[in-house]
């Protein structure tokens, strides 16, 4: 070798010197955790299973992403149940244990993705009754489509079960609601510590009147426990403890069944925390003057009430008929294409079991059957003379303004989860929907109105809803922070409504 050639040769090697090292964890240096976190996710299992094998903060992250929570959810519209039931487990490719609680019940629709196009619908069966009717929107009438809605959750860091409401055979007409309670406190107690869940999903028979239930419900626990369901409808449950699952029983019957979410004491350490939070889309607005029930009947078999009113201000006692015509001249052209109820505020006190009772008041819709030159007749029971009560319309364009208001809630719900400390706040993961079986198409005009706020904000989040005969909303804040024109009052059981449980997960932070 030449002394030039021995020259480059020492250039070259200097440089070479000088030169950053490249290495595997040179390469990887770059990409952040949430990058990370995206790739490894759509790993296969055995790639996956390596992967969290090649350092430990891959391992965390691996870990991480098997313990977060999941919801799979897909319809099907096959005529052929057999058919429907197998594409939709195809689709969320999951078995359930023998030990697993579920909850299976009849609605008047389904809301979902479909399981082979993935397209988002919301399907009603034929024509559908408002909540003022005496129908029971909740059965499908005969020959109109069916079609199954599957939903199937993993929730790390939560314990759930299915809790039945007993009525006894030999005593048919005394429901054992203080043992109802019972059992959710007593459940909640030994898996969580405490005596309340975070969330409730009721499911009613539509044979029994849920108002009692509902309202021990909201005496017995904190706001901060959701309540979210559907007041009429048909049932099949399991429960994780056996001695509950009292199907062909001769012993009871089963009014009602509540699926218990309750912290588990015993989380694995790594596990975040689920939220539930509830916004409501109203569907009715106020007609009218407030008025004071004068003289009221009860008519027990039919489930209804007879009263006269007076007029805020008026001495004047009204009839059904005067109170009809009253409310025809406020409402001009909706009157015949409006369902018409009363919002009745009712001051009560309630007590369970030895407890001392507490005022409590609400605000109950009954829906508007008729009126005669004698009375006022509406469904349901429990309206006292002096109640003061205000009547309600179903009316579409206030229920899209409030789907607008819980879209840009859920938007700012969106907005947090994009910002650049994403890792740190809560994301969302699933959603449910309760909406009353009135609303959908034949209500709003156009189609998928009601999913459209959680959709458009979480386009490749599970969703899954049903038509409800009656839906029930009860939680601390509403995301949409609405309310009913007698803001003070609590309403738990709506009507044109649709309800919306959004389901979040904040993670623990990384260690490094």
């Amino acid at each position: 070798m030449d002394e030039a050639s021995s020259s480059s040769s020492t250039i070259r090697n200097k440089n070479d010197m000088k030169r950053p090292q490249t290495t595997a964890a040179g390469l990887l240096s770059p990409i952040n955790d949430d990058l990370l976190h995206n790739i490894l996710s759509r790993l296969p299992a055995l790639s996956f299973a390596s992967a969290a094998c090649v350092s430990k903060s891959w391992n965390q992250i691996c870990s991480r992403i098997l313990s977060r929570p999941k919801l799979a959810s897909a319809l099907s519209l096959h005529p052929s149940p057999k058919a429907a039931v197998k594409e939709v487990i195809e689709k969320i490719s999951k078995k359930l244990g023998s030990s697993v609680p579920f909850i299976i019940s009849t609605s008047s629709g389904i809301i979902g993705r479909d399981a082979l196009t993935h397209e988002f619908k919301e399907v009603k069966w034929g024509d559908v009754c408002g909540d003022g009717s005496d129908e029971d929107c909740s059965i499908p009438a005969k020959d109109v489509n069916y079609g199954i809605l599957l939903t199937v959750g993993f929730v790390p860091g939560l314990k759930v079960d299915a809790i039945p409401l007993l009525r006894s055979t030999k005593e048919p007409r005394e429901v054992l609601l203080d043992k109802f309670i019972m059992d959710i406190k007593d459940y909640t107690a030994s898996v969580s510590g405490c005596t309340f869940p975070v969330a409730i999903m009721m499911f009613g028979d539509g044979l029994i009147n849920m108002k009692p239930i509902i309202d021990a419900l909201d005496y017995s626990m904190p706001m901060e426990t959701v309540i979210v369901g559907d007041e009429r409808g048909r049932f099949l449950y399991r429960s994780g403890n056996e001695s509950r699952n009292v199907c062909g029983s001769a012993k009871y019957f089963s009014d009602a069944v509540a699926l218990i979410f309750a912290r588990d004491k015993d989380k694995p350490s790594g596990i975040g925390d689920i939220q539930f939070q509830i916004a409501l889309s109203k569907g009715v607005s106020t007609v009218g003057s407030r008025h004071k029930a004068v003289s009221v009947k009860e008519n027990h078999c039919e489930h209804s009430t007879w009263l006269t009113a007076r007029r805020e201000g008026h001495p004047e006692t009204l009839d059904g008929q005067q109170l009809l015509n009253d409310i025809n001249d406020e409402l001009e052209d909706y009157a015949d294409s409006s369902d018409l109820y009363i919002g009745v505020i009712k001051r009560r006190n309630i007590s369970m079991g030895s407890e001392k009772p507490r005022m409590i008041t609400s605000l109950e819709f009954h829906g508007v059957v008729g009126g005669d030159d004698e009375y006022l007749y509406v469904s349901g029971v429990g309206i006292k003379t002096a109640d003061y009560f205000h009547f309600y319309r179903s009316d579409p364009e206030s229920a899209l303004s409030s789907c607008n208001n819980v879209s840009l809630s859920l938007k700012k719900l969106k907005s947090d989860e994009d910002s650049k400390h994403r890792r740190h706040i809560s994301e969302v993961f699933g959603g449910f929907m309760f909406a009353c079986c009135g609303r959908g198409e034949s209500f709003f005009g156009r189609v998928n109105v009601d999913g459209s706020p959680f959709v458009e904000n979480f386009p490749g989040v599970p969703l899954a809803g049903i038509f409800c005969g009656g839906e029930i909303g009860r939680g601390p804040s509403r995301l949409t922070g609405e309310a009913h024109k007698d803001s003070d009052a609590r309403c738990n059981m709506h009507v044109y409504s649709t309800i919306y449980l959004v389901l979040s997960y904040t993670p623990l932070p990384l260690e490094h």
